[in-house]
């Protein structure tokens, strides 16, 4: 599914014929869920997918933005393609791991949920960047836990065990 802005389209669901999917929305926890989704797809032979789900206020400002002209959807989704491939090129994973990397417009419980549709396995971390402090999960990752059409494993950050 795609949606169109100012006559450009951009990807709503990501194709995900099976293998690990992990949201990643460069949050630390986020962070831990790539390395430990990454760590199991390498040691299963599966595929790594690692999806992130923006939205105009989530996104990294495009290299065309300039004051007074809004690029298109088009130019926001490879500013959101380009921050995470490097953050995923910074996570250190094994080189010869496979992972395809996918930006979805929408919030991330939808985009996630509908993108796991064909995944073996859907990971994520345990709270996202907007945590609120006292909950044992994010809101994402509840909702996934609860709606998910595959397996879900929450990957716990190490500083919130520390906190225990």
């Amino acid at each position: 599914m795609a949606v169109a802005g100012a006559g450009d389209w951009v990807c709503r669901v990501a194709d995900v014929p099976g293998g690990v999917l992990v949201g990643h929305d460069g949050s630390a926890c986020a962070r831990e869920a790539l390395r430990w989704a990454a760590g199991l797809a390498a040691r299963a032979g599966w595929d790594l997918h690692v999806l992130r789900a923006w939205q105009l206020t989530s996104a990294p400002r495009p290299a065309t933005w300039e004051p007074g002209f809004v690029p298109p959807l088009t130019d926001w989704e490879q500013a959101v393609r380009q921050e995470l491939w490097a953050q995923i090129a910074a996570g250190g994973l094994d080189p010869r791991l496979p992972v395809t990397c996918h930006v979805a417009y929408g919030a991330a419980t939808p985009r996630l949920l509908e993108s796991a549709t064909h995944a073996d396995l859907l990971v994520v971390g345990s709270r996202g960047r907007r945590g609120f402090t006292g909950r044992v999960l994010g809101s994402t990752s509840d909702r996934c836990v609860r709606h998910a059409p595959c397996p879900v494993t929450v990957v716990w950050s190490s500083s919130r065990r520390a906190r225990r």
